[in-house]
């Protein structure tokens, strides 16, 4: 199957400036060469501390932030080559639900202005009865009543506040959606109902999710395949199923094992991680994990290391070797 999405080497590094001059002292690189892929209808789940680049990788395939450097590839078009023009028939295809549902509304405007801005921009829905026509069924589409179309955000909770996100996000009938933290600030019980409606979504309109977060628990349920993320790169990428049952990268393990288990019986080892998250100011030489890895060599902090690929998929940069 062709894929979707290619990004190959993709990198965002914001200068540094300092003095009065605002002379360029230094480059945070929030990410370095990243590289993945997504096919029709799949979900890669991107995971990794906080301040690891998550949501910089998202925003940069969508040109809401311009690379530095790399390829991103969407459907057959180069997006870092596109002008205006390409890029806002692009951006039909691809829209992003943002992390907070409180924010990322705008309070002057109605659902029926915020679902419907983008039918106008397109031109797809002419007419301001026809607009509240196809938001109301959007609004059914994501489980909300469709009388809400003249209401204005603070109306609304958080969940319902998300909820009219997504409808605005699959309103254009996009091929991919980057979910940037869609979940992380909605209550336990209002995160499943979510996962569960954009999991609908996907097989019912077809989509491609990039789903950004730090949850493991919630990663595991959505994703059908999941890259982990430190300091900028992409240390491993496998399927849901081997990534949560034979993860190869010590970063991996760590996080891993930091998930709570339901069961209190159920004993689990713990691999502890010693420091902070180096600055991306100024990354660590060698392998960038050394300065917290509990399985660290001497080359580690001198050499880069390898990519592995274990097969089916499963690749790892590490220089430990598998088995």
């Amino acid at each position: 199957m062709t894929n979707l999405l290619d990004v190959k080497d993709l990198k965002m590094h914001f200068p540094v400036r300092r003095g009065v001059m605002q002379r360029v002292t230094g480059q945070v690189k929030a990410v370095d060469g990243v590289s993945f892929a997504i096919k029709p209808g799949e979900t890669l789940g991107l995971v990794g501390e906080s301040g690891c680049g998550k949501t910089t990788v998202g925003r940069s395939i969508l040109r809401l932030l311009d690379p530095t450097a790399g390829s991103v590839m969407f459907d057959g078009t180069d997006v870092l080559a596109a002008d205006r023009g390409e890029l806002r028939a692009l951006r039909r295809n691809m829209q992003i639900i943002f992390q907070d549902p409180y924010a990322s509304l705008n309070p002057r405007m109605s659902v029926a202005d915020i679902v419907g801005e983008g039918l106008k921009v397109h031109g797809l829905v002419k007419g301001r009865r026809a607009v509240q026509e196809r938001v109301a069924d959007l609004l059914t589409k994501v489980r909300l009543d469709p009388s809400y179309v003249n209401r204005y955000p603070h109306e609304f909770s958080g969940g319902q506040r998300q909820r009219i996100g997504i409808a605005r996000a699959v309103s254009l009938n996009p091929k991919f959606i980057v979910c940037d933290e869609a979940v992380s600030a909605l209550d336990v019980s209002i995160q499943a109902q979510i996962i569960n409606l954009l999991m609908d979504l996907r097989d019912e309109l077809g989509l491609s999710y990039l789903f950004v977060a730090h949850d493991l628990s919630v990663v595991r349920h959505i994703s059908h395949r999941v890259a982990v993320m430190y300091l900028g790169k992409i240390v491993e990428t496998a399927s849901t199923k081997t990534l949560f049952e034979a993860p190869m990268h010590p970063y991996t393990k760590a996080l891993l094992s930091a998930v709570p288990v339901a069961n209190p019986t159920t004993k689990k080892e713990r691999v502890p991680l010693t420091g902070d998250v180096p600055s991306p100011l100024s990354p660590p030489s060698g392998c960038a994990f050394h300065t917290r890895c509990p399985a660290v060599m001497d080359k580690c902090k001198v050499e880069t290391p390898p990519v592995r690929d274990v097969g089916d998929g499963h690749t790892y940069v590490c220089h430990l070797e598998a088995g």
